[in-house]
């Protein structure tokens, strides 16, 4: 019954009704997002990977609030930390206060050049573990297969866990100075309504930032603003509902006692990182509109398809590099072919392996070798031994198989012949990268 009801609000959402500029086919495409928000909560990995940076968080808060601490602290501006926090831990409850109270006396505990070498090196590794966890979990999100290079990823991360506490330190300071230079006696409505709107802004431009920097691809401005501030509008929201919950529950203090604090601080970075998530995941579906109904269902091509995708990639990418335009990327081949992008990134990582494609870390794909030099039956073999790596032994098989597949063997390297992918480009009118 459960299968039915999800088929029959796919078909709902995904069929041909849905066409059109009539006002209920327009609202059944807008119901399509969170039909596929809610999908994925359910189907995907986002829930478990939200598990997993629960962990990986509360193992370097310790190292993260000392590093930036130590870093406000050069500025005199070590103090700024506590509302900071104050805010992240308020939806926890009475027991917030105290718990900010133990991590400012850890973080101030913490002498950086007593540490020594190790022991700093220890701590960035924590860090930017911590990052790269984020980041693979927002690739993830974003279908990107291919992670930044290691020096690329050591270089921005380092940036960001030393940067970042300087970022949030001045918006924060910047805030203030705002709200502190407005005259309340005059137009004192619109100074309450704008530092009431502040935590909302201020969330959803955090959101924004990381939706933009932290994935391995371009992510639009539009599509990660909406992401996040829908993102921030779930955290307060729920921030506050959360709250409740926990004051008014009067359960959780008798059955975990001293350890409820614990216990609401690892729901609620859970909930966190699950927003973050939610978040990233419609910005998106509104940047690829295409992947609503696919969700992060693995997509299977015959064999007939990937061999045709293969000299699709192949044929597309030397026909731009021979004409000199802009490189063709993932992205615009899947428009292109009217694929989604995982489909031709899995298939351009095969092609890069086999040395037929090179590919940047800005998904920009490039020949691997002279286009002359790349025959139309090394593309074809590359398509056709995409397996699961077990090779049956060929004694396992009837006479009669064996004879038929040598025969197809021939038939279809005799059709690619001597032809190069050189040959394959039709001197006609080329397409433009879109």
């Amino acid at each position: 019954m459960w299968q039915k009801f999800w088929k029959l609000l796919d078909h709902a959402l995904f069929g041909t009704h849905t066409e059109g500029n009539a006002p209920l086919p327009r609202l059944l495409r807008v119901l399509r997002y969170p039909y596929a928000i809610v999908r994925d909560l359910i189907d995907s990995e986002l829930t478990l990977r939200a598990t997993s940076l629960v962990y990986i968080t509360l193992l370097a808060l310790i190292p993260l609030i000392a590093l930036a601490f130590a870093l406000l602290k050069a500025f005199g501006a070590q103090s700024e930390l506590e509302p900071f926090l104050m805010e992240f831990f308020r939806p926890v409850g009475d027991g917030g206060p105290e718990l900010v109270r133990r991590l400012m006396l850890f973080a101030a505990g913490v002498n950086i050049s007593l540490v020594g070498v190790f022991g700093l090196a220890l701590l960035l590794w924590t860090l930017v573990g911590t990052v790269n966890r984020v980041e693979d979990s927002l690739n993830y999100v974003w279908r990107v297969q291919r992670a930044r290079s290691i020096p690329r990823r050591v270089i921005e991360f380092v940036a960001l866990v030393t940067l970042g506490p300087l970022v949030v330190f001045a918006v924060i300071g910047f805030s203030k100075v705002a709200i502190d230079s407005v005259d309340f006696s005059e137009g004192a409505q619109f100074a309450q309504m704008a530092i009431r709107f502040a935590p909302y802004a201020i969330v959803t431009g955090l959101f924004t930032v990381v939706y933009i920097m932290m994935p391995n691809t371009r992510v639009r401005f539009w599509p990660a603003l909406c992401g996040g501030f829908v993102a921030g509008l779930a955290w307060v929201a729920l921030g506050k509902g959360f709250t409740g919950l926990v004051i008014h529950s009067s359960r959780l203090t008798l059955v975990y006692a001293g350890f409820a604090a614990v216990i609401a601080v690892f729901v609620w970075t859970y909930v966190g990182w699950l927003i973050l998530l939610t978040g990233a995941q419609f910005a998106f579906y509104l940047q690829h509109p295409n992947y609503l109904r696919l969700g992060h269902a693995v997509l299977r091509l015959s064999n007939y398809e990937q061999e045709r995708l293969a000299l699709d990639i192949m044929a597309r990418v030397a026909q731009g590099h021979r004409a000199g335009d802009a490189p063709w990327t993932v992205e615009q081949l899947a428009r292109l072919l009217a694929l989604p992008g995982i489909a031709i990134a899995d298939m351009a990582e095969h092609l890069e392996k086999a040395g037929l494609l090179a590919q940047a870390d800005d998904s920009k794909l490039f020949p691997g070798r002279e286009i002359s030099g790349i025959t139309v039956a090394e593309i074809v073999t590359t398509a056709r031994t995409r397996s699961s790596g077990h090779e049956p032994h060929p004694r396992l098989s009837a006479p009669g198989v064996q004879r038929l597949q040598t025969e197809m063997e021939r038939a279809w390297r005799a059709a690619c012949g001597e032809r190069t992918l050189a040959d394959l480009i039709e001197p006609g009118e080329k397409d433009k990268p879109a």
